[in-house]
């Protein structure tokens, strides 16, 4: 894993190179093992390297073809590279890396090559000869890839803090994300937190010549999921997720370094230890993190499946103090604010510390095989549509009733979905969703008029018209907004901050196009994710399986109003001097937290807190 940046169109600006070189040093933590540079007329190409595979100095980057006409800088790792090597024997190979085999394919197959690539990626690739510069990004989202551009310059790299610290980008903030991101804790792409950087968004490359600038996809699950299991009984579905998911552990062992993989107990996590353990010929190293607050403490269900696998299992025990020290680091490693982030920074620094340099995480679990409460809510309102026949102010007074009744941020939520308009997925999944209401946002923003068009656009018609099957639609939702845009890029920056690469089996392709053709029926029963439980049979415990579920969760109602109180008001203290909200609700909300008000979670507090900390330290001009 690695990190890339670069200027395209670069010889009107001043010192361009320092400035990549400046970019370089703000990212090594994401490769400590090397920095290149690569410079002409047209682009500065620059790279920092994590050596995960072909640790041979000649696979440094960024990677200068043979015939030096293709130059590539290149983030991620490609599963299926020794396959694609075959197809492409009449290119002489130098190294045995990946990042070679990008060159080879897209010298053969043009752009057309993308779809081939089974893996996680963002890259660089500058074709010398057509002097056209190709960024891409990979299939589920799994790398970032950010850009800039301004007077035809294209400014791009792993991370935003590194194209903040080049001096060639405004630190100004994109007041238009300060909804998506109170409502999200997250600002969705192609949108982020700072004006004029652009998330490139999934499956999507963008192409930059003298003559063209444009971005197009080339693979959306939507038009790719498959139909096969359409025509397959229950027991050969099962068997075919099974030998799929096997698959997509196994071909994610291939490594040159120490590797191990996150075990919190829950089935997720333990089902891709179970697959790793049965395909490696090395002992497997697992990572939990257990707390002194027994009711979040999930490492007795971790050293369940340790011991059936003989894995060589370490217990991060963590106190609140441990936490408390630990929040500067976790957040001065934040890239882009977000309410999750410290989770992951735990764990990863954990397992580097171990002399682990990659590790497995069970990402992904729960939105490809239906496990969050959100699935079955969306799906029991499906025969609830007799509703909406009453009148809007009939539904209005229901839902005031049902506030009244039971004064909740649960009740908020089904109030305002009976007042939609109309009760279709694209109209009601966003307010499950929802951190702040568009009441609290108006009492915190002062927006007279709040926007309501998510900038994912949920009303999509090629989802809302699509055959796939409901609970599908709902994994696409909740994969392209909470997954790629909290828990990824979370994974991401947070592990990176380690310089530790985070394989995530779950999101293999193959297995989500087949997953997302499977029907509803199938995916619900006694058990949670009930289809990849039954698919992979007896490689889980029954104590994992038939456990309470939890989830990688730390104890914050406790610890925001006790250790980490003074750190929350402190950041609440800089939000109100620079008057981005209103100052009195700021003061409203914490005291309704410390009060323990139902309506306020300390999720709310917390986004401030991230968001007030991320704007501070980049020094963002409001």
């Amino acid at each position: 894993m690695c990190g890339i940046n670069g200027i395209y169109n670069h010889l009107i600006l001043n010192d361009s190179k320092s400035q990549v070189i400046k970019m370089n040093q703000s990212s090594a933590h994401r490769g400590p093992d090397n920095q290149g540079l690569y410079c002409d007329n047209d682009i500065i190409l620059g790279h920092v390297r994590l050596s995960i595979i072909d640790l041979d100095s000649r696979s440094h980057q960024p990677f200068i073809s043979a015939n030096k006409g293709i130059i590539l800088s290149f983030n991620g790792e490609i599963y299926n590279f020794l396959e694609l090597k075959k197809e492409l024997n009449e290119y002489h190979f130098i190294t045995n890396s990946d990042t070679e085999v990008v060159v080879a394919a897209y010298l053969k197959w043009g752009v057309n090559f993308l779809d081939k690539l089974d893996g996680m990626f963002a890259f660089a690739l500058w074709d010398k000869s057509q002097k056209q510069l190709l960024l891409a990004r990979d299939k589920m989202g799994i790398k970032p890839l950010y850009y800039y551009e301004k007077n035809n310059t294209i400014i791009f790299s792993s991370e935003i803090r590194s194209l903040l610290n080049c001096d060639l980008v405004d630190r100004k903030l994109n007041s238009s994300s300060i909804q998506d991101y109170l409502q999200y804790s997250t600002v969705h792409g192609p949108n982020t937190i700072v004006e004029g950087i652009k998330l490139l968004p999934s499956g999507s490359y963008l192409q930059v010549n003298e003559h063209d600038f444009s971005i197009n996809s080339f693979w959306d699950i939507r038009t790719r999921y498959s139909v096969k299991s359409s025509s397959q009984s229950l027991e050969e579905i099962q068997i075919e997720i099974k030998d799929l998911f096997n698959k997509a552990v196994q071909k994610r062992l291939f490594s040159d370094v120490s590797f191990g993989a996150f075990l919190s107990g829950g089935i997720d996590s333990s089902a891709v230890v179970a697959a790793a353990a049965n395909a490696s010929t090395k002992q497997i190293k697992t990572f939990c993190v257990s707390f002194e607050d027994k009711q979040f403490d999930e490492s007795r269900y971790a050293q369940i499946v340790a011991d059936i696998y003989s894995t060589d299992h370490q217990v991060i025990k963590l106190s609140p103090n441990d936490f408390l020290d630990g929040i500067p680091n976790a957040l001065s490693s934040m890239d882009h604010p977000s309410a999750d982030g410290p989770n992951s920074y735990i764990v990863a620094k954990a397992a580097k510390f171990a002399g682990v340099s990659m590790a497995l995480s069970g990402l992904g679990g729960d939105e490809l095989f239906a496990g969050y409460d959100i699935f079955h809510r969306a799906f029991n309102l499906l025969d609830k549509k007799w509703l909406f026949s009453f009148p809007p102010g009939v539904r209005k007074f229901i839902g005031l009733l049902i506030k009244s009744v039971k004064p909740s941020i649960s009740s908020d939520k089904i109030a305002e979905i009976i007042n939609q308009k109309y009760l279709e997925l694209t109209y009601y999944y966003p307010i499950y969703r929802n951190l702040f209401t568009e009441k609290d946002l108006k009492r915190l923003v002062g927006f007279t008029k709040i926007n309501k068009t998510h900038p994912f656009s949920f009303g999509n018609d090629n989802l809302v018209n699509s055959k796939m099957p409901f609970l599908s639609k709902v994994s696409y939702l909740e994969m392209n907004t909470y997954m790629q845009h909290v828990l990824l890029r979370d994974t991401d920056q947070m592990s990176m901050a380690h310089s530790l690469e985070v394989r995530v089996p779950m999101l293999d392709s193959q297995l989500v196009e087949y997953v997302y053709g499977v029907k509803d029926i199938y995916k619900f029963g006694k058990s949670p994710k009930n289809l990849l439980v039954n698919s992979i049979g007896n490689m889980l415990p029954n104590e994992v399986v038939n456990r309470p579920k939890m989830g990688f969760v730390l104890p914050w109602n406790n610890w925001m109003r006790n250790e980490l109180k003074d750190f929350n008001i402190s950041q609440l203290d800089y939000l109100k001097k620079i008057n981005l909200l209103n100052n009195k609700e700021i003061d409203s909300i914490h005291n309704k937290f410390q009060s323990n008000s139902p309506k306020i979670s300390w999720s709310k507090i917390w986004s401030l807190v991230v968001l007030s900390n991320w704007l501070n330290q980049n020094k963002i001009e409001i």
